[in-house]
């Protein structure tokens, strides 16, 4: 039997309850998406996966398989299990937020991950988070010689996909970033999936985001 499958639109987030030992599949659905996947522990929200923890954690700038990713008091919370995709995925770059679209030239409301991760912790009960760094899937970003970056489009397929396995309870974000206003996403966001692999379970409501 097929295990749940939670389809994210694009430019959405949902939220999932992953406890000890349950994973979670990070699907692309139709290629060249960008994830921002956020982790809380379940019993104290102000501990949260933190990329920059995690740069020092495994002395890497970038993930792979094989590591945990650890939350701002350098304990493991999620573990990167599986990567069934090109193995293009970025910790240095902050969520997408209405800032950062106002300095793009939106006028008017835009979606965003951060609004996304607030929308879907406020639906748990957490009106005040503070959106931490998150863990880029797909994204592709490169330190030059110079030390400056470079952006390119999400290298993924349809059905590429990541396994991650959670080290304590936590509630995991997945937001479908809405970045349409440079290349990481093609210039056209996408649906993601969320796989539910075993002792896993939706948690946010499906309520589309709004100004």
């Amino acid at each position: 039997m097929r295990d749940a499958f939670v389809l994210v639109p694009a430019r959405e987030a949902r939220a999932v309850r992953v406890r000890p030992g349950g994973r979670v599949r990070v699907v692309d659905v139709e290629g060249g998406q960008v994830v921002d996947l956020f982790a809380f522990a379940a019993g104290d929200v102000s501990e949260h996966a933190s990329a920059e923890h995690t740069r020092i954690h495994v002395n890497r700038l970038f993930p792979r398989v094989g590591e945990s990713f650890v939350t701002n008091r350098r304990r493991p919370i999620l573990h990167f299990e599986r990567d069934d995709s090109p193995g293009v995925h970025d910790m240095l770059c902050a969520a997408c937020d209405p800032a950062r679209y106002r300095l793009l030239g939106v006028d008017g409301w835009h979606p965003s991950c951060q609004e996304n991760l607030q929308r879907a912790m406020a639906a748990l009960g957490h009106a005040d988070i503070a959106a931490p760094q998150p863990v880029n899937l797909f994204m592709a970003v490169r330190v030059e010689p110079d030390g400056s970056l470079t952006w390119g489009a999400a290298p993924t397929k349809a059905g590429d996909s990541v396994v991650l396995r959670a080290e304590m309870d936590c509630v995991v974000v997945a937001s479908a970033c809405p970045q349409d206003r440079n290349e990481i996403n093609h210039y056209r966001p996408t649906p993601i999936g969320i796989e539910l692999l075993g002792n896993a379970s939706l948690l946010s409501p499906p309520t589309p985001p709004s100004p």
